[in-house]
């Protein structure tokens, strides 16, 4: 990824080259830098020359295979160090994946497997399988027949939307690269097709093939006629009373970034971005006098898995897990100034892979910039003439945006002045929509214009946080806030406190989340005390969603088995990437992060990582129809004993302003 700055408030840079003559030394100084131009193209070099690449063959995924988090550590500049490379080869012509490890700074292919698809799973869906799909299903006899039953002969404006196939079980499809495919229709070639869903029909799709494996036809439903249209043209004259809100900082942002190395306030941390999980955040460090003290190794979104609820056979396959199948970082935006970000912006654009394993620039890619927080701290001090002293708080917010067919998702990580880190994922787009009878009053959805139907469903995302609470050998304790009984030691029946229950066992690892209790996480340094003797400490403060709905033992349960708990503690293991599995396309599930948490291994003082589920449960509204205002979710990591005492106590007071003829002072 690359970075270079303009006057204007839009800058742009990338972390990593993206000349392919650059030298594999130079464009990567460091063993955490994103891979270069160069090292994709002497991957797929590598891999020529070995005889591992056809005319058939495709390259799903190509991802820097990232050193344990001890040797990187251990690196100083300078250090000579090999730099890795895994690729997921797919041959086109039998349907056969492969994983390669290669080593790009010695030229050498250092392992090559096959994948067996019934034990393995598949890799990743390529972007030319969705045009292949349509086609493959257009080209159907029994689908074309089916469509004309519906009074549709004309398939110019029909679209055949290809989904991930999942894994339920059926014998027919063990071993084949299978997609499925919805059905819907537009008016125009600009025309919202999902408010055109074709009923009651679904082809199953052989990609090596190339044929319809099976058609369900559960009969005929009228197709909603009404338009969905949401652009300015279609929904009326628009406001006229909205005055231009500026946001600028006239001496520039508070922040540098030198290369994928971004520093704000006293937070330090390095910048990524790959094809699966989009936005990396490797070596999160927070600045305490002179200490550089380490909080997050790596944090990213590693999955989001996407269940519908209803129950008949045309739909109740639909579960997306779209990091895993469908890639998040592939399917990231290029961002645009004033629509996606807003203020003094900075734009980090990205290197990524096409289908054919060549180097893909993404411009804007990352969106870096600051905005007001709120207050940050404030007190009136009633006993001194009612003097006020107060700070605002300002965060540094790092997000993309990734469209994943009809739903979009933002992506935003916060750092804050007070050393708390946030996630916010944001979802926005089209629901899914099914087609029903006309006033039908489904128990699986909501009926959000005449025989539209948006089903039920889930947004359950998993983050990744390698964590490394000043220093690798951290512990997790569960916080439970309880009552005390009433009796000699509480005769008012008025006190509660808290109830710590260390995580030391890997097989305990799974953690579910209780309001009632106020539960959180607890992520402790034995090692290292704070001035009253205590371990410091980050807590992780969950939201209170429901966890998977799909019942216990279903083959969804099962592949996205990651969403059962809140929390899974397991031990950092550097080949442990992600909650639902290498390869979760088409796999029959568990594994992952419950293959990990049998019982055995010590939690206790050492490296862990948590895998945090989270993520709305949507029963759509009418107000989410023809597009859906952002929803919002995530988590908060809060300092608990990190710092000796509030660490942004050292604020500057800003100077307020409440309007062209009124200012005022935070500050005596």
């Amino acid at each position: 990824m690359t970075c270079c700055s303009t006057d204007s408030t839009d800058s742009t840079g990338s972390i990593g080259s993206t000349d392919p003559a650059a030298t594999t030394a130079s464009a990567a100084p460091h063993p955490l830098d994103p891979l270069t131009a160069a090292e994709i193209t002497t991957a797929r070099e590598v891999l020529v020359a070995e005889g591992r690449v056809t005319a058939g063959t495709r390259f799903p995924l190509v991802l820097c295979d990232e050193p344990d988090r001890h040797t990187v550590h251990a690196h100083r500049e300078g250090d000579p160090f090999s730099r890795r490379v895994r690729v997921t080869l797919l041959d086109t012509a039998t349907g056969r994946g492969a994983e390669a490890l290669v080593d790009v700074t010695a030229r050498l292919l250092l392992s090559y497997r096959e994948l067996d698809a019934a034990t393995d799973g598949q890799p990743p869906l390529l972007f030319e399988e969705y045009e292949s799909c349509d086609e493959i299903v257009k080209a159907d006899p029994g689908w074309r027949k089916a469509m004309a039953d519906r009074g549709v002969t004309d398939l110019s404006l029909v679209i055949a939307a290809p989904l991930a196939a999942g894994n339920f079980g059926i014998a027919a499809e063990t071993g084949r690269r299978m997609l499925r495919s919805l059905t819907f229709l537009r008016c125009s070639e600009s025309d919202n097709p999902f408010a055109h869903p074709v009923g009651g029909l679904v082809a199953d799709v052989d990609l090596t093939e190339r044929r319809v494996l099976r058609l369900i036809d559960t009969g005929v439903v009228p197709t909603p006629a009404e338009c969905g249209r949401y652009e300015a043209e279609f929904t009326g004259p628009a406001r006229t009373d909205l005055r231009p809100l500026e946001i600028t900082q006239p001496q520039g942002p508070s922040f540098t970034l030198e290369g994928p190395v971004l520093s704000w306030q006293n937070w330090r941390l390095r910048l990524d971005f790959n094809a699966r999980e989009g936005l990396v955040l490797h070596q999160l460090t927070h600045r305490d006098g002179d200490r550089e003290r380490p909080v997050l190794h790596r944090a990213s979104i590693a999955e989001m898995a996407v269940p519908y609820a209803e129950p008949d056979a045309a739909r109740n396959w639909v579960c997306y897990l779209d990091a895993g199948e469908y890639l998040l970082g592939r399917n990231a935006n290029s961002l645009r100034l004033g629509c996606d970000c807003l203020g003094e912006i900075t734009y980090v654009d990205a290197l990524l892979t096409d289908d054919h394993g060549r180097p893909e620039p993404l411009p804007n890619a990352i969106c870096i910039h600051e905005e007001d927080a709120g207050l940050l701290w404030k007190h009136t001090n009633i006993f001194d003439d009612f003097a006020v002293d107060s700070r605002r708080s300002r965060r540094l917010v790092i997000s993309y945006i990734a469209t994943l067919g009809n739903y979009d998702y933002g992506f935003y990580w916060y750092l804050h002045q007070d050393g708390t880190i946030a996630f916010e994922a944001k979802a926005t787009g089209l629901v899914q929509t099914s087609a029903v009878a006309a006033g039908t009053d489904s128990p699986y959805g909501t009926e959000i214009a005449p025989g539209l139907l948006a089903p039920n469903h889930q947004h359950l995302f998993c983050a990744r946080l390698d964590v490394a609470v000043d220093g690798p050998a951290n512990t997790v304790e569960e916080v439970d806030v309880v009552r005390v009984p009433m009796g000699p030691d509480n005769p008012n029946g008025n006190a509660f406190t808290s109830r710590a229950t260390p995580i030391t066992d890997s097989g305990d690892g799974g953690r579910v989340a209780d309001a009632s209790a106020g539960r959180r996480w607890r992520i402790a340094n034995p090692g290292s005390l704070n001035r009253m003797g205590r371990p410091v400490a980050y807590t992780l403060l969950p939201e209170q969603n429901p966890l998977l709905l799909a019942q216990p033992g279903s083959p969804v349960a099962e592949r996205v088995a990651y969403a059962t708990r809140n929390l899974w503690v397991t031990r950092y293991r550097p080949e442990r990437h992600y909650p639902d599995g290498d390869y979760p396309n088409q796999h029959p599930g568990r594994t992952g992060v419950v293959s990990w948490a049998q019982p055995g291994e010590s939690l206790e003082n050492t490296d862990l990582t948590l895998w945090h589920s989270f993520g709305p449960t949507h029963l759509p509204r009418l107000e989410d129809w023809p597009v859906m205002p952002v929803d919002v979710c995530g988590f908060t990591l809060k300092p608990t004993g990190f710092f000796d005492r509030n660490p942004a106590l050292d604020l500057p007071a800003e100077q307020g302003h409440g309007g062209a003829d009124h200012q005022d002072h935070c500050h005596p």
